[in-house]
């Protein structure tokens, strides 16, 4: 049994309008992510080294796909670390 405060709610979460993150790869003309382009991949990771999500690079499916498999042949290669440490 729903009660009227859970239909309320509901209705709120309906309403809230998400900004659309602009894509960071359109203004640039980025057509080919390299593995070997790391200060691009850098800004796609966090600063544990850790892959951002979609949400918030504002990347297509399949540009976050690409980025993924850059980053994982960039870390293959050497030229990104798997992680940091943090003191």
């Amino acid at each position: 049994m729903t009660s009227k405060k859970n239909k309320l709610r509901a209705a709120k979460l309906l309403q809230r309008r998400y900004k659309k993150k602009p894509n960071p790869l359109n203004p640039e003309r980025i057509v080919y992510i390299d593995y070997k382009d790391v200060n691009l991949l850098q800004r796609f990771m966090s600063d544990r080294s850790k892959l951002r999500a979609r949400r918030m690079t504002g990347a297509d499916v399949q540009q976050q796909r690409d980025i993924a498999t850059a980053v994982k042949n960039a870390r293959e290669m050497a030229l990104l670390p798997y992680t940091k440490r943090v003191a």
